[in-house]
């Protein structure tokens, strides 16, 4: 079982940046594949990046990619997303997701076995 808590969500005008940060618990942090996803009001939730366990490939939703930088600190047990060039269309609630049943990066919701509770993240024009 692994819990996962996110933290780094805000307002930021447009442009501007935020780091949002994950930590899980438990000693098998490595074993897992962790991802970023964001749900918007009205939307279906959507992946947004991933990371592999041993931080050797990443993956990122192309609405993201430039702007976005996830990362991972195995021996903190911490999952990062760094996000630059904030636009209000990224403005959704950020999940952190981890997987286990599978070692490559997957944008499949339904791969990950376990979610945070979510952080806000508000970008205003």
């Amino acid at each position: 079982q692994v819990q996962l808590v996110e933290s780094g969500g805000g307002l930021v005008q447009a442009g501007g940046s935020l780091r949002l940060s994950c930590v899980a618990s438990g000693r098998t942090f490595s074993l897992y594949t962790m991802a970023w996803f964001r749900q918007a009001p009205g939307k279906e939730r959507e992946f947004v990046a991933g990371i592999s366990l041993s931080t050797s490939y990443t993956a990122y939703a192309d609405s993201v990619k430039g702007r976005f930088t996830i990362s991972r600190d195995n021996a903190k047990n911490t999952v990062y997303q760094s996000m630059s060039s904030l636009k209000p269309e990224d403005t959704a609630v950020y999940y952190c997701a981890a997987n286990r049943r599978f070692a490559v990066v997957t944008a499949t919701e339904g791969a990950y076995d376990y979610w945070g509770q979510g952080t806000q993240v508000t970008v205003s024009s």
